[in-house]
């Protein structure tokens, strides 16, 4: 009985040192695995250990760390885009409901003093604020119709190079301020789209007086060359030229197989018969 007691223990015992041998190659695996991180493309990892951060900045790649004092943190330096809404003022002091995307991205040699100095979010600490206090000094320059002109792009770059000068040393590089979207109030766009079509009334009304004009100075010119003409003519016209004229034409007339009556100058009419073949005969006033 002792012996069986013996040997039952000493396989119990057996088993529960296998056991633990396993639990323990669990617990390394597990160890291990936690102890790795993947640094994509497009990020940089900086490792914390103790609340501190290095100075070193991990590029993509496989890394590893001691899970109990240390970790990685990852941190996107390719191009973010930061999307707001906002109640932008202008000068006339109207309210215009905007969207705007804000293109930025973190300098990777300068990731452990953003991580330092600002913190993992560097967005809300310091992104957004700089914008919403850059788009209201620059709004407030600029009526609310420049927002759907040409000037909207100066107020992007405005906004852009303004926040640039409190964000350049803090390792955030701004990229473009674009405004997408522009609501205006209903009165404001009433009155601009009355303006417009104003405008384009006018713009119609002066092209039909240039045309207008252009056909008045058409019709003065071809009247001052027929004028020229008609006077050129009248000084070749003498009196032989007239008669020589005059005469061809009753020539051209005596041709026609019709009768015809001519008056001549002398108020003599002569009578032209087609079917005589005789001189035509001239009718004196009192026949």
């Amino acid at each position: 009985m002792i012996v069986k007691l013996f040997f039952h223990n000493l396989k119990f015992n057996t088993m529960l040192t296998q056991n633990l041998k396993s639990l323990c190659a669990l617990l390394a695996v597990g160890s291990l695995l936690s102890s790795c991180t993947v640094v994509r493309q497009g990020e940089v990892g900086v490792k914390r250990t103790l609340g501190k951060y290095s100075d070193k900045v991990y590029t993509s790649g496989l890394r590893t760390y001691n899970p109990f004092v240390a970790t990685i943190v990852k941190v996107p330096v390719r191009t973010n885009n930061l999307e707001v809404q906002l109640d932008i003022p202008s000068k006339e002091g109207l309210t215009i409901r905007s969207e705007v995307s804000i293109l930025y991205n973190v300098n990777p040699k300068q990731v452990p003093d953003v991580l330092r100095n600002i913190g993992p979010d560097y967005e809300g600490t310091i992104i957004l604020p700089v914008f919403r206090s850059a788009v209201a000094d620059v709004s407030a320059k600029f009526f609310a119709k420049d927002m759907h002109t040409g000037n909207r792009t100066d107020i992007e770059k405005s906004i852009r190079d303004l926040m640039m000068e409190t964000v350049k040393d803090k390792g955030i590089v701004i990229e473009n301020v674009l405004l997408k979207s522009i609501q205006l109030p209903r009165s404001l766009s009433k009155a601009i789209e009355e303006k417009l079509e104003a405008e384009q009334q006018a713009m119609r009304m002066e092209f039909v007086l240039q045309q207008a004009r252009r056909e008045a100075e058409r019709k003065l010119i071809e009247a001052e060359g027929v004028s020229k003409s008609n006077a050129a003519i009248s000084a070749g016209l003498t009196d032989k030229v007239l008669q020589f004229k005059q005469i061809e034409a009753w020539l051209k007339l005596s041709e026609s197989p019709n009768a015809k009556v001519i008056i001549t100058p002398n108020n003599v009419p002569m009578m032209l018969n087609p079917e005589i073949n005789a001189a035509p005969a001239i009718l004196k006033p009192n026949q």
